[in-house]
């Protein structure tokens, strides 16, 4: 993978044969086992390990890219330790041939003895990736165990107590460990002992519908209602009716007596009340004659104060008389009613009436409610469509066919914080082609750094994409490849990264798969460098990238 430089190299360091990079890369300070022993020219001056992005001085020693800036910033004079000659930063470069030397060295895997694999530096993370003893964390929610990855695949299969069974009556998936509290809780076919002590076993779901005929359940007497308290086991009801029949026929005479009596005591009080009402009404008939002679009275009596009281005190009898009336007219009306059971029947009727016209209305809402349910299913395919139509169509004015792409990211302060919090790690470039029948190619950049870059660095990194005439394309792909951060101030103090893709790396082999993994630089700009206000890599809140394929010998169909 390709290499970088942090922000205080920008302006200080003179960059040397940056073109000829590989994109190859290694972690620093790890403990490599060399297959032979690691020669002098190799290791850092200052720090005697293994050279990280080697830097050479001008008095011809080399320190890692790190080493370098700590001698700088433990002095202001920096000096070498090797001939204690004064350090000019102007004069040092980096050195990418010893680069190239130092990615190409051999080491053991780490897992040595159990792997015996022998990688060149460069590739030992990749390796890594792949080592079937390296240990590392199962992938199933919850669980901490730590297995080889040749092991990983039994270990999810068999053994991880965090692993998904199917559970053994209802079919549905659960997690291993919770699968007998599933059983006894939740499984809705999970069998179940009755509770009445039937000893028949029942699907929990169905345990309402069987205690509703279970033989051993309690159940009241049909013949409650009657008088009858006896409680008996379903089974035995019909054995209960049978013995107990004279019993029953005599609660239900007894019952019949009794309502024939409270019936006739009713017409009796009936009868009483419509006597009652006669009387007062010929009590009222009677007011009202005496009413008409005081009024022909007093028409004639010039003692009007006396008539006046007269006339009040008969108009407050006549009043209370009708009240009563009025009252025993709803009690006689309220008794009738218990009795006289056509006014319920012809309710009855009416609700029936509304309840089947109401059935019709239901009947055509339904009709109506599927017809506007296919229409909208019809609008939302349309919708669907035409959201379709206007992607394709956004993606096609923006697509370029030139080997070139000019990537611009915006809310670069959001996307970056949503990177950070692992929301959305990585972003994707739209896709452009080196032709039109040419190679499809995206980008892709990880705006919190990835692998060695993460958290400090812009990771950026290049991608080979299936496409329509991969077939006629010539493989695996081999052009040269430039990544670029632009300037926007106009000087074009561009951020250049330059690598040729490796035919022997998958990364740049025919697509099995809608993408190949994604080849570049973990460490392309550092956050420093690209969010330092005195630079003008980022405006607006927006930055753009470029990416550009070398078409050199590259044949057009």
């Amino acid at each position: 993978m390709a290499c970088d430089e942090p922000a205080a190299l920008s302006g200080i360091f003179t960059r040397q044969n940056s073109t000829s990079t590989i994109s190859l890369d290694f972690e620093p300070d790890a403990d490599y086992k060399f297959v032979e022993s690691l020669e002098e020219r190799y290791k850092c001056a200052y720090c005697h390990l293994v050279l990280h992005n080697p830097h050479q001085t001008g008095c011809g020693h080399r320190f890692c890219q790190q080493c370098i800036l700590a001698l700088r910033e433990l002095n202001a004079v920096p000096t070498c330790p090797v001939d204690k000659e004064t350090i000019k930063m102007h004069e040092v470069f980096k050195d990418n041939c010893c680069k190239r030397e130092v990615l190409n060295l051999h080491v053991f895997c780490k897992n040595f003895p159990d792997c015996n694999s022998k990688v060149i530096l460069g590739r030992y993370q990749e390796h890594l990736q792949q080592c079937l003893f390296q240990s590392m964390q199962c992938t199933n929610d919850g669980c901490r165990d730590q297995i080889l990855r040749k092991d990983l695949k039994e270990h999810l299969s068999q053994h991880c107590k965090f692993r998904e069974e199917m559970c053994q009556y209802c079919n549905t998936y659960v997690v291993l460990i919770n699968i007998k509290n599933h059983e006894e809780n939740d499984c809705p076919d999970y069998p179940v002992p009755c509770l009445q002590n039937c000893s028949q076993i029942i699907l929990k779901k169905e345990i309402e519908k069987h205690h509703a005929v279970c033989p051993e359940a309690e159940v009241d007497c049909p013949y409650k209602q009657y008088g009858c308290r006896v409680k008996v086991k379903r089974g035995k009801l019909a054995e209960h009716e049978n013995s107990a029949l004279r019993e029953h026929m005599l609660q239900i005479l007894d019952k019949n007596s009794r309502l024939e009596e409270q019936i006739s005591d009713l017409y009796k009080s009936l009868e009483c009340k419509e006597i009652k009402i006669q009387q007062l009404a010929d009590a009222i008939k009677k007011c009202e004659k005496e009413f008409r002679q005081y009024t022909q009275l007093f028409g004639n009596n010039s003692n009007l104060m006396v008539s006046t009281q007269a006339l009040a005190s008969h108009l407050d009898k006549s009043a209370r008389l009708e009240s009563q009336v009025k009252q025993l007219i709803q009690m006689a009306n309220q008794q009738q009613s218990k009795l006289d059971l056509r006014p319920l029947f012809d309710t009855i009727e009416n609700v029936k009436q509304k309840i089947a016209l109401m059935e019709t209305y239901d009947q055509r809402l339904v009709v109506l409610e599927d017809q506007s349910s296919k229409h909208d299913l019809q609008i939302n395919i349309h919708k669907a469509q035409l959201n379709k139509n206007e992607e394709r169509f956004k993606l096609l004015e923006g697509t370029c066919y030139n080997g070139k792409l000019i990537w611009k990211i915006t809310d670069y302060k959001m996307k970056k914080k949503e990177a950070v919090e692992g929301r959305v790690p990585s972003i994707a470039s739209q896709p452009f082609y080196t032709s039109r029948c040419g190679y499809r190619l995206c980008a892709r950049a990880y705006l919190n750094g990835d692998g060695s870059g993460k958290g400090t660095h812009i990771s950026l990194y290049f991608v080979v994409m299936r496409g329509e005439f991969d077939s006629l394309l010539l493989w695996p792909f081999k052009q040269k490849v430039t990544l670029m951060l632009l300037d926007q101030s106009g000087k074009k103090n561009h951020i250049v990264e330059v690598f040729k893709a490796d035919p022997n790396s998958s990364s740049f082999k025919r697509p099995d798969g809608e993408m190949n993994i994604a080849s570049g630089c973990p460490r392309f700009v550092p956050h420093s460098v690209l969010e330092n206000t005195k630079n003008t890599y980022i405006r607006d809140d927006t930055l753009f990238l470029k990416v550009v394929v070398d078409l050199t010998d590259l044949e057009e169909l």
